[in-house]
C-alpha cells in the first residue's frame, strides 16, 4: 500500500466570477494559498468545491487548472464520482491523463443504490484507471454507508483502492477503519472538527474545507500531534476552535466562502441553488476570522 498521501489536504473551494463562471485566476491563487500554508495535498472538485453544480467540462477544467498550478509541488486528489458509471469512468481517465496523483470517487448521489450496485460502480471505476483510488464515503448524500469491513474487502480485491475519505462524522467507524484495517486502507477523516481526534487516533490525515481559510493553523496542529506535542496541539486547537465551530455549524460551502472573504481573499458567491449566508452569520464568522488573526499576530 502506498504511503504517499498523508497529512492535511485542502478540499479546495471553487471561486466563481460575477458572471457565475469559474474564476481560474483566483483558483490558481487559492491553490498557492494552501501550498504556502504548508498543506500536504489539495483536492479538486470535492464537495466543498461544488462539483455537483458543475458541468463535466467545468470539472475537467478545474482539475486541469489545479494540477497545472501545483506543478508537482504537492499531490492533487481529483474527485471524479458522478451520477453514472460511464461519466465517472470518463472523468477518472481524464484526471489520470491530466496528472492527478489520486482519484477520489463518491457514489452516485441522487437515487440511493443498493450496496451491490455501489460496489459494482466503485470496482468498475477503479478498474478503469491505474493510479490510486480513494473511496469517498458520504452517506448523507449517497444514502449508502460503506462499513469498515466492506471497505477493507474492496481494498483487498482491487489493488489500486488504497485510501478512504470517511465523512460519516462517526469517529467510532473511523476508528475501526484505522485500527482494524490499517494494513490495507489509509483513512482520511472528512469532518473538519474531528481533526484533533482523528490524527490522535492514527488517521493518515484529514481532508478539510476549512484549510482554505486557515491552512497554516491546521498544518501546525497536525505537525504537533505527529511530534507527540499534545499540549501544544490542544492549545492551538483551542485558538481556532471558535472559528472552526462557527463554520461547521453554518451551511458549509457559503461559510468557507464567507470566511475566505473575511481574510481578504474573496472567491465569489456559491453557485445557485446554494445561497450565501445570512448577514448575522456572516458577521459572526468575520469577527472570528479577525479575532484569530489578532491572536496569531500577538503570538
Amino acid at each position: 500500500m502506498s504511503s504517499q498521501l498523508s497529512g492535511v489536504l485542502t478540499a479546495l473551494a471553487s471561486p466563481f466570477a460575477q458572471d457565475g463562471q469559474i474564476d481560474e485566476k483566483t483558483l490558481r491563487r487559492l491553490v498557492d494559498r494552501s501550498i504556502d500554508g504548508g498543506v500536504d495535498g489539495v483536492v479538486a472538485c470535492g464537495s466543498t468545491g461544488e462539483f455537483a453544480a458543475m458541468s463535466a467540462a467545468e470539472r475537467r477544467h478545474v482539475v486541469e487548472t489545479v494540477i497545472d498550478q501545483t506543478a508537482g509541488r504537492i499531490p492533487v486528489v481529483a474527485q471524479t464520482g458522478a451520477l453514472s458509471t460511464r461519466e465517472a469512468v470518463e472523468l477518472s481517465r481524464h484526471a489520470q491523463d491530466a496528472g492527478a496523483s489520486v482519484l477520489m470517487v463518491v457514489a452516485p448521489y441522487y437515487e440511493p443504490l443498493t450496496l451491490d450496485e455501489t460496489l459494482r460502480y466503485l470496482r468498475t471505476v477503479a478498474d478503469a484507471v491505474d493510479i490510486p483510488v480513494m473511496l469517498y464515503n458520504l452517506p448523507g448524500a449517497t444514502g449508502v454507508n460503506l462499513s469498515p469491513d466492506t471497505v477493507a474487502q474492496l481494498a483487498r480485491e482491487v489493488e489500486n483502492i488504497q485510501y478512504i475519505k470517511d465523512t460519516s462524522a462517526d469517529m467510532a467507524q473511523a476508528g475501526q477503519l484505522i485500527h482494524r484495517h490499517g494494513d490495507v486502507i489509509s483513512t482520511f477523516v472528512g469532518w473538519d472538527s474531528l481533526l484533533l481526534t482523528a490524527i490522535s487516533e492514527g488517521a493518515a490525515g484529514v481532508m478539510a474545507g476549512t484549510a482554505n481559510v486557515m491552512p497554516a493553523e491546521l498544518v501546525s496542529i497536525h505537525r504537533a500531534l505527529r511530534a507527540g506535542e499534545l499540549d501544544r496541539a490542544r492549545a492551538e486547537w483551542a485558538r481556532i476552535w471558535p472559528l472552526m465551530d462557527a463554520m461547521m455549524s453554518a451551511p458549509f460551502i457559503p461559510a468557507v466562502k464567507a470566511a475566505l472573504g473575511a481574510t481578504g481573499f474573496p472567491v465569489g458567491e456559491p453557485r445557485e441553488p446554494v445561497l450565501g449566508l445570512d448577514g448575522a452569520t456572516t458577521a459572526r464568522i468575520s469577527s472570528l476570522v479577525e479575532a484569530l488573526s489578532e491572536l496569531s499576530t500577538a503570538r
